[in-house]
């Protein structure tokens, strides 16, 4: 069961993380449109050869795509409107009305206006007949298994004012009893077909283009769904749940040096027995879907299918939590029998330990080495001069980190110390770039740069997510002036410099 980078075809490249959402656009959010194509290109003028995306999943309360109503589903606020007015689905007025000025995404301001007018595209693809051809009966056959009840979840959704399904009357709450008043939402459950029909049209086109270019995507999995999905309400025997369908421990994290009162995320626990018992179905298929959307698959919180943190539910800190372990290895096995050509990298960062160690080895997963973790010790395992082999992916930060320049002045006393031990300075260059460059001429056989890094932004400026705290993420945007020849060029010159442009 061997997966190592070297199996993916990898040898020394590198690659971005920039989220969709943080794309150039004048409609409040970045897009599958023009700035995503014209991403791609920046990456090829770079010598970059991975593009790592955040989910793209739809999002919900809170407006983190790790919580989402849906795991397989596609975000709406990714279809392109200047794409469905080339369709002749929207004129160029409506899409004057939709265009938002501020350099933050505002969730609330898209949920309030981005459905109005994509109601008004599919009116118009209902209209001229469009939902008779050949490639929307096809897509909508292909899909049924998950998407005829997703577009029954959010027509219900809609129909309650996006209350939690557990609100709902019996006759909703119960998906089998929901199934029989399809026909009552038949148009509302239409327009949800069509979103995911359309965002997977344009996302395909994307992945193909960047193909052309000679790059891959990472996509990513979140470990858990959020309890309000259609994800629980279609199969709530897969979870820990009441007769209530609450559930009966949510997930977390235990108390630290950074969270005194640990993480409480609050997704429910999956019932790994019945999982097990069933040869883990409905991990092959949430499996199947994303590698229908990405070429690797990087999986968040590994350390979870070794042992996971659950907290009684109802509980306001995790401090009550207390550990389990989970099926890992017989998980992965059978997703390997499966999908024997999948290509997996591991977020195995956190509170790591033997069993999860064991896990990585027995995968052969390539797991994360975090630079930022590296200072803590004076022989850390996320020092590049500690990495065992080139079967791992390195990152000077994370979307959920400080961005570099600011983790470079908050530095002090030991850390400060053994970061300028460890990381030499080279002449002209930032020290956030130092650390750029330590981490690209690591043996990592991948390295990947959260965007903000390259572009020395700091955490006001550009901070993706700051966990435990619940306002202000996943808001960051990109100027749309970024693409220089400066900067292009600074960023070839890192990527040159490391030999990680050759394959």
């Amino acid at each position: 069961m061997k997966t190592s980078l070297k199996n993916f075809g990898f040898k020394r490249k590198s690659g971005i993380l920039m989220p969709i959402s943080s794309l150039p656009s004048p409609y409040g959010i970045g897009s599958f449109g023009k700035s995503a194509y014209d991403f791609v290109d920046f990456l090829a003028d770079t010598g970059t050869k991975c593009w790592q995306v955040l989910p793209l999943n739809p999002t919900s309360y809170g407006d983190s795509p790790y919580q989402s109503p849906s795991s397989v589903a596609g975000n709406p606020y990714f279809i392109d409107l200047e794409i469905l007015r080339k369709k002749g689905l929207l004129t160029i007025g409506e899409l004057k009305e939709n265009t938002y000025d501020g350099d933050r995404v505002d969730y609330g301001w898209l949920f309030t206006t981005r459905y109005k007018v994509l109601r008004l595209a599919h009116s118009r693809f209902i209209a001229r007949g469009e939902d008779s051809s050949e490639a929307y009966k096809t897509y909508l056959r292909k899909n049924k298994h998950w998407l005829s009840d997703y577009s029954l979840f959010m027509a219900l959704k809609v129909h309650y004012n996006f209350a939690s399904w557990t609100e709902w009357s019996d006759a909703h709450k119960d998906v089998k009893r929901a199934r029989e008043c399809r026909s009552d939402f038949k148009d509302e459950c239409s327009f949800w077909e069509w979103i995911q029909f359309e965002f997977y049209v344009e996302w395909q086109a994307l992945v193909m283009y960047a193909h052309t270019q000679n790059i891959v995507i990472i996509g990513d999995m979140p470990i858990y769904v959020a309890h309000d999905s259609m994800d629980v309400w279609q199969s709530p025997e897969q979870f820990l749940l009441d007769e209530d369908f609450n559930p009966t421990v949510v997930a977390g994290c235990p108390p630290d040096g950074y969270s005194p009162d640990g993480q409480l995320w609050g997704n429910p626990i999956y019932n790994w027995e019945l999982m097990k018992n069933d040869g883990f179905s409905w991990w092959k298929k949430r499996v199947k879907s994303a590698f229908g959307m990405y070429d690797i698959l990087r999986i968040d919180h590994f350390r979870g299918f070794a042992g996971y943190y659950n907290i009684p539910y109802g509980d306001t800190t995790a401090r009550g939590g207390k550990w389990d372990s989970a099926p890992g290895i017989e998980l992965f096995r059978s997703i390997r029998e499966s999908f024997p050509r999948a290509k997996i990298i591991a977020e195995d960062l956190g509170f790591i330990t033997d069993d999860v160690r064991e896990l990585l080895t027995d995968t052969a997963f390539p797991g994360m080495k975090l630079l930022q973790f590296g200072f803590f010790d004076d022989d850390s395992e996320y020092l590049p001069r500690m990495y065992k082999d080139e079967n791992c992916v390195a990152y000077p930060g994370s979307h959920d980190s400080d961005c570099v320049k600011s983790w470079c002045k908050n530095l002090s006393g030991n850390e400060l110390k053994r970061f300028n031990r460890e990381c030499p300075h080279i002449k002209g260059q930032s020290r956030g770039y130092d650390l750029i460059s330590l981490t690209m001429n690591s043996k990592a056989n991948l390295v990947v740069v959260p965007m903000q890094d390259y572009l020395e932004l700091t955490n006001e400026q550009g901070r993706m997510n700051t966990p435990s705290v619940a306002e202000n993420n996943w808001t960051w945007r990109i100027s749309p002036r970024y693409r220089t020849e400066k900067f292009t060029e600074k960023v070839r010159a890192v990527t040159e410099s490391s030999k990680r442009n050759n394959n």
